[in-house]
């Protein structure tokens, strides 16, 4: 049985900085089969996120793509590589689908998600 998610405030919930970002790269990560390193625009700002979507998308389909983007989680090195972010998608239970969340008709990157 899945385990019960955790009750946040709404506080909690205001702390997070969900912005709209434009994948401008993809590439494989170097050293992860299941990892694809993001180079993406958040509005006049550049940053790089690694995502575990290997498996699910082609590097070159995510190019022009807007995707949402945690973008105030603290930076990480994944597999030697820093990631700044993290992008929303969504999951079944055994992650053999995956789907990113998006904005139904394209916005300014940065464009922020509430």
């Amino acid at each position: 049985m899945a385990e019960k998610p955790a009750v946040i405030t709404y506080d909690d919930f205001a702390k997070l900085n969900l912005r709209i970002a434009t994948v401008t790269q993809a590439e494989p990560h170097p050293n992860a089969d299941k990892l694809l390193v993001l180079q993406i625009d958040l509005g006049g700002e550049a940053r790089q996120i690694i995502a575990g979507i290997r498996g699910h998308y082609e590097p070159a389909s995510l190019i022009g793509r807007q995707i949402v983007v945690l973008t105030n989680l603290a930076p990480r090195a994944v597999r030697g590589l820093e990631s700044r972010g993290m992008l929303l998608a969504a999951t079944n239970a055994d992650q053999s689908l995956c789907v990113l969340l998006a904005p139904q008709k394209p916005v300014p990157p940065g464009t922020r998600v509430s």
